[in-house]
């Protein structure tokens, strides 16, 4: 049997459950290959911690991909996360170019709960659209969703059924298949998601608990790609990435509570790793 490879270009944050930390495991779990590229090493993710070390590694991107391709080296999905400068969007755009069988995966890594993170410029979350215009699959929250589609971020989180639907369609025009995370739709929290082959909305619905981790997005992300991968239909992907995503939070929560100085750690997806080899 030949195993998937994915080449994940995200950076890799030696504490806090996040990015390249959680993506490895979970599609290891889940039989794939991963190869990581990374965009940056830092001793934290930023969500939380001061004086964090952080090496830029912008231009090991493209060392990167020209060693893969003087070696013959082929990819089943290239997946790219959070990214620093136009520069690593520069990187993500040679190795998708370079890899056209490669399944193209993009989490627009651009906010939350509203607004930008702080190194996104106007210029930056501008250049997203050209991968979001090349990629296959875009995983975006509902903070970047409104980024991409120059929207207002509705109040609480709340959109009716005909916007979503709305955001859905104006962004598979430019992307074949759309997955908005941590949307509120008639007061339930849910994933939705759309191909432009089909008008048919996918939804799962999740229980919301009142806590913010770090990597849940990751989290999610890697088991989209990996239950894609393994060959599950869409809607199969996201209520599989989301129960997963659920569990972990849950798991976490029940261990931790919210205190603030657990829950920049991440969550605790370890103990669950056995229930991805089932997919």
């Amino acid at each position: 049997m030949k195993i998937k490879r994915v080449a994940a270009i995200h950076d890799l944050s030696g504490f806090g459950r996040c990015s390249l930390t959680v993506i490895v495991p979970i599609l290891s779990a889940m039989g794939v290959q991963v190869c990581p590229v990374p965009t940056a090493v830092l001793s934290t993710h930023t969500g939380g911690f001061s004086d964090m070390v952080f090496k830029d590694l912008t231009d090991y991107i493209g060392l990167c991909y020209n060693h893969y391709k003087q070696l013959s080296i082929d990819f089943n999905a290239i997946y790219s996360g959070f990214l620093a400068s136009s520069a690593q969007i520069d990187g993500c755009l040679k190795f998708f170019c370079g890899f056209p069988s490669a399944l193209k995966i993009v989490d627009p890594v651009m906010g939350d709960n509203g607004k930008p993170y702080q190194t996104y410029t106007k210029e930056l979350c501008s250049r997203m659209n050209e991968l979001t215009e090349i990629a296959d699959i875009i995983t975006p929250n509902l903070t970047e969703a409104a980024i991409l589609l120059e929207e207002e971020y509705p109040l609480d989180g709340r959109l009716d059924i005909a916007t979503a639907q709305n955001w859905l369609m104006r962004l598979c025009k430019r992307t074949p298949t759309v997955i908005i995370t941590g949307a509120v739709i008639d007061g339930e929290v849910c994933n939705i998601g759309l191909e432009r082959t089909s008008s048919e909305l996918k939804r799962v619905n999740y229980q919301h608990i009142p806590v913010h981790y770090p990597g849940t997005g990751d989290i999610f992300a890697s088991v989209l790609t990996g239950s894609i991968l393994c060959g599950n239909n869409l809607y199969t992907a996201i209520e599989r990435a989301t129960e997963f995503a659920r569990k972990s939070v849950a798991l976490t929560y029940a261990a931790n509570g919210n205190s603030d100085n657990e829950s920049r750690n991440g969550v605790l997806f370890e103990k669950l790793l056995s229930q991805l080899t089932e997919f």
